[in-house]
């Protein structure tokens, strides 16, 4: 397996996470409420909080919103971003204590104003500048700067071997991203402070775009698959995209951006981010179930059953065990259902228990660290298991420094 080498960047501080360099690839999310209802908007920053989203956007569109921004800040404690188009330079001017309560901005340089977007553009760094903050210069395929894509489109006409529009626009992405960082160096933005980020909705698209990024700067990239979709499309996509990018070392924050169902769980953006991140041996945040997918051995659904409870379990003993058993996010339990591979994945992973298949004798023997520990029998095999879950737990991520 080739080895993993991160990309190395400057570190950015964003409200005291930091992005880039050797830290942790962090989890980003964004709200979907009104930004200009206080309650809804500081709750589901809450939520995608405690979730594991490190860094919070919320959309500030108009006056409502901005003036909103700093009583919604004050409710939270995890960084809150500013979401700006079209006007932000004057949102931003006009509701200083809004750039105060903002830990960074966002900024699309294809839409910064319809008119003098290099004079709306300077007036935000000059914003940012005057309460200290980093920018996230975000490049979205979908409102890509029209004069940039025209002008190297006319380029590329008058060229003996014309390029084809997908190249053309790949490369104008790149450079609005390019331009509009050394436009905000130039309006004195640290070099440190800048974020950039090129979004597009194909997973091949959005690998080429960003490869291109990581081989001609050293900012800090923000890695997402923009309108990723719903359900498993969007799941799959979006892991797909930045699988490969993490795995070649691009990327030092990144998004899923999921369409929940209507009335749907926000939340799973969140989770989808950080089970990439833990597959890819990248990032832990919980104990990891390996279970086996059932055939015609296993019949019976007891073993899905406890599959889904010692997950359940694990979920919400993680709040109380974070604290208490450092490291215990790395844990690997399996469970197996039946006698194929049930011993040998076991055996893999820190504990585990192979359950009875299809008329296979009725015993579930249970290993831990490798060895076997114990055979379970009867109706109290989860009970059981449980228990000696915990006590592992316990005696291998205690800290004598965390009171009990």
């Amino acid at each position: 397996m080739t080895a993993y080498h991160r990309r190395q960047t400057v570190v950015v501080d964003v409200g005291g996470v930091k992005v880039g360099g050797t830290h942790p690839i962090v989890v980003q999310s964004m709200t979907n409420t009104d930004t200009a209802d206080v309650r809804a908007t500081a709750d589901q920053t809450r939520a995608l909080h405690e979730a594991g989203s490190e860094l919070v956007r919320v959309t500030v569109n108009n006056d409502a919103a901005a003036a909103a921004v700093p009583a919604i800040v004050a409710q939270v404690d995890v960084p809150v971003i500013g979401d700006f188009h079209y006007n932000g330079h004057l949102l931003l001017t006009k509701y200083p204590q809004c750039a105060t309560a903002l830990a960074k901005y966002r900024i699309n340089p294809g839409n910064v104003g319809a008119k003098r977007r290099d004079e709306n553009f300077r007036t935000i760094i000059e914003v940012a500048l005057a309460h200290g903050k980093p920018v996230r210069i975000g490049v979205n395929w979908g409102s890509l700067d029209q004069q940039l894509l025209t002008e190297m489109m006319d380029e590329n006409a008058r060229r003996p071997d014309p390029l084809d529009a997908r190249e053309v626009m790949l490369e104008a992405m790149v450079a609005s991203a390019a331009r509009s960082a050394e436009l905000a160096e130039e309006c004195g933005l640290a070099h440190d402070a800048i974020i950039l980020s090129a979004k597009v909705s194909g997973v091949q698209d959005l690998v080429e775009v960003y490869r291109r990024l990581a081989a001609r700067c050293d900012y800090p990239l923000h890695l997402g698959l923009t309108e990723a979709g719903m359900g498993t499309k969007g799941v799959i996509a979006s892991t797909a995209g930045l699988a490969i990018l993490l795995q070649e070392g691009i990327g030092d924050t990144i998004r899923v951006s999921l369409t929940p169902r209507p009335g749907g769980d926000r939340t799973e953006e969140v989770q989808v981010a950080q089970q990439v991140l833990q597959s890819l041996g990248l990032r832990h945040f919980a104990p990891q179930v390996s279970a086996c997918p059932g055939c015609g051995r296993t019949t019976s659904t007891f073993f899905q059953e406890m599959a889904e409870q010692i997950q359940a379990h694990l979920k919400e003993q993680m709040p109380a065990w974070r604290a208490r058993y450092p490291g215990v996010e790395t844990l690997r339990v399996a469970v197996m259902g039946c006698v194929v591979n049930g011993p040998g994945e076991s055996k893999h992973a820190d504990i585990g228990i192979s359950l009875p298949g299809t008329f296979e004798e009725p015993k579930a023997p249970v290993y831990v660290d490798g060895r076997l520990k114990v055979t379970l029998k009867g109706e109290t095999i989860v009970p059981e298991f449980l228990r000696i879950l915990e006590e592992y737990i316990e005696a291998r991520y205690a800290s004598p420094l965390v009171p009990g």
